[in-house]
């Protein structure tokens, strides 16, 4: 019997049989009909949660599932992107920092190169100075030489004018010598 029925039942006093049958015929019961709906609608309730219902409910579990771990795998994804973020940031901030140190020590070789040239330079052309003295001293030295000679020559030619004789060798050279010690003196 349904439950409704034998509430029903047990609500009526045991000598009211009739009063069962009059209820259900008030109300229009049709007790096998009831019955009958029941067990019908129970096996519907069966076949659609069966058939219906739990692989519907286990295709929305799969799909929570693969929702949850498609989520965690994005932010799974969205830390290694960041952590790759960042140590791209600091192999690009290292390589600023070599670049910086590469170019200071570039500048520094530039700067010690230049001054290595200059003082080449300035030690050649201080060479070049030097044999140039050098060069006009013995300039300087073979002229007074030729000059000494010519001078020697003219006092020698002019002596022998104004003394009106000629000269002999020891004279010459006497008078040579001479002239030739007046002019280094001067």
């Amino acid at each position: 019997m349904s439950p409704l029925l034998l509430t029903l039942a047990a609500a009526t006093p045991p000598d009211s049989g009739n009063a069962l049958v009059k209820i259900t015929q008030d109300f229009g019961i049709n007790l096998p009909s009831i019955l009958a709906q029941m067990v019908s609608f129970s096996v519907v309730a069966y076949v659609l949660w069966r058939f219906a219902f739990k692989p519907v409910m286990a295709t929305l579990d799969e799909r929570q599932k693969k929702i949850a771990s498609g989520l965690q795998y994005a932010e799974e994804m969205k830390a290694k992107l960041e952590a790759a973020h960042q140590a791209s940031e600091s192999q690009l901030k290292d390589a600023q920092v070599k670049a910086r140190d590469i170019l200071a020590e570039a500048q520094k070789a530039a700067k010690n190169f230049a001054e290595k040239q200059q003082q080449e330079a300035v030690e050649r052309s201080a060479a070049l100075l030097a044999k140039a003295q050098e060069a006009i001293e013995l300039e300087k030295k073979k002229m007074l030489a030729e000059a000494r000679t010519e001078i020697a020559r003219l006092v020698v030619a002019t002596t022998q004018k104004v003394l009106g004789q000629q000269l002999s060798e020891a004279d010459r050279s006497r008078y040579n010598e001479a002239a030739g010690r007046e002019l280094t003196n001067v």
